[in-house]
Parts: C-alpha cells; structure tokens; sequence
C-alpha cells in the first residue's frame, strides 16, 4: 500500500514551523495542495514563516498558499476557509496543529494565561473543525486531526491551561468521529513529542533532542489522515516510537439503594478499580447501558424484550 493525498487539499494550522511545517512538507510531496496558516500580523499579514514554507513547496513542484489566520478567530478562520474553496475548490484534510505555551503552576497562572491557552488550541480547533465540517459531510469524505499532549492526558506540572485544552480536543473527537461516520468524515488525535521551539526550554539533554524529530511525528499525522486511516483514535508518536492511547472503563461495582453510600463506595474501592475487566466505552450510551444492566441483573429484570 503507497499512501498519497493527490487531488486532495489540506489546512495545516500553525505550520510557520516545527511540527506543522513538517505536516506541510510532508503533505505537499505526497501530492496534497496544501494551505499554509500561520499566524500574521495586524491587518491579515502573512507570517516570514508561511510564506517560506510556501516557497519551499513550490520550489519541489507542489502548490500552496500562505494564510495568516489567527485560529481563535472565527471570522478569520472563515475566511481562510472560503479562501481555500475559491483556491481549490474542495477541503479533504485538516490538521489543527496551531499551539501556544504559557507555562507556570496553577496557583501562579493568570486567568487570562489560562483562556488564551484554551482558545488557541480548543477553540482554534473547533474553530478550524466547524468551518470545514460542512463541506467535508458534503463531500462525503474529509479527514481532521487535532493534536493533543501528553500534558491532556497524563498531566504535566506546570501546565494545567495546556493540559486541559489538550484533553478538551480528545472529547472532540470523540463526538465529531461518531457525527461523521456516515458522510466518510474521520476524526483523531495526534499526541507528538518531539524537539520544537514548544519544548527547547524543556528537556536539555541534545542527545534526547536529536531523536525527537519532526518527520517522525509527521510520519504518524499522514497515517491519520489517509483514505485507510482509522477513526476515534488517539496516536502516540516521538522519537520513532508509536502507540495507541485509549480511554477505558473499569467494569466496576453495583451497590443496591440500601447499600449506595459513600463509605461502601469507598470500602469497595479495591473492587471499583480492578482494570481486569476493563473496556473501551466508544459513545457516551455505552457507560448508561453498562450501569442500567447491572442494575436489571441484581433486580432480575430482562431488558431484552
């Protein structure tokens, strides 16, 4: 199998440089036409980065457009939107990579660092993913890739704006890969870690940096956006290593009315958080049907009729 995006167009978000150059790179030399945003100056000013981007593509006999968007900004992100569709015509990927840090502990974080943070990367990702989404479910095809963290999914110290902002992208998907199933719309998650300007100040060791590179993430980002690619997955990608993450369930407990109290809950922990039978619950409807059946099965009540 030779995976390829001809006669496909892509929006790379935040791909002046680091990871989403090298999604734009990528993208464009496996034949996508390829939308450049990176976030310009006042009065909708295209970035140095962008356009160098842009350059580099046309120099390999690809096309490209720069686009200065700034992705918290849903008129901006319209805009940039029907640019493409007058361009090209058609949108069949999105990788909402735009990204900002403010890091500090949560006890010395600013309000305002906390929202700035979960508008660029949540709301730029609705953002990005709104404007596109009817044109996808028109197509009948479309492929979007939010970028989440490890930060979202395990925590992080000092980056609880980050971390929740990225986990918010997870429950995004989650429900936009159910809402685009039957039009050919595709929804994941890429979790990168890899040496950028995001995570220079972060680990020292250049040894560890030279591993991290860009095109391994990128690597994982064209699996989650090609015609085989899955849906509602969570792809862990650094340093040449790749992995699913996956949400999962506990089969849990069932305590009786007479027996719902929180010291039971409590001196049944052990019970509750036995992951031997643990389950990935794909729809909300799926954690409701699970407690309802155990609760019929203590009662002797047939919910199969």
């Amino acid at each position: 199998m030779s995976i390829n995006y001809d006669g496909q167009v892509a929006i790379v978000t935040g791909a002046g440089a680091g990871l989403g150059r090298s999604h734009a790179l990528a993208l464009a030399a496996r034949g996508a036409k390829v939308v450049v945003n990176d976030l310009g100056g006042k009065g909708g000013s295209l970035s140095a980065g962008s356009l160098a981007v842009v350059a580099e593509i046309e120099a390999t006999g690809g096309q490209a457009i720069a686009n200065g968007a700034n992705v918290a900004d849903m008129a901006q992100v319209t805009a940039m939107v029907e640019q493409t569709m007058q361009q090209w015509g058609r949108i069949d990927i999105l990788v909402n990579n735009a990204g900002i840090l403010r890091d500090k502990s949560f006890g010395k974080m600013t309000i305002e660092d906390f929202q700035l943070v979960v508008d660029v990367h949540l709301m730029g990702s609705a953002n990005c993913s709104k404007a596109v989404w009817d044109i996808m479910k028109a197509q009948n095809y479309g492929r979007i890739v939010m970028t989440t963290s490890s930060s979202g999914l395990y925590g992080n110290f000092g980056q609880a704006n980050y971390g929740a902002a990225k986990m918010g992208v997870v429950g995004l998907m989650n429900t936009l890969c159910i809402e685009g199933e039957k039009n050919g719309v595709k929804v994941n998650c890429l979790s990168p870690t890899a040496n950028t300007a995001m995570t220079e100040d972060l680990i020292k060791d250049q040894r560890v940096l030279d591993l991290m590179t860009v095109e391994s993430v990128t690597t994982g980002l064209l699996a989650l956006v090609a015609k085989e690619s899955p849906t509602r997955t969570i792809l862990g990608c650094g340093a040449g290593g790749f992995a699913r993450a996956v949400i999962k369930e506990t089969d849990g407990i069932y305590l009786s009315p007479e027996q719902q109290t929180p010291e039971n809950i409590l001196a049944n922990w052990k019970a509750l958080e036995d992951e031997s039978n643990a389950k990935e619950l794909k729809a909300g409807w799926m954690q409701t049907n699970k407690y309802v059946a155990k609760a019929a099965a203590f009662l002797g009540v047939d919910l199969s009729s």
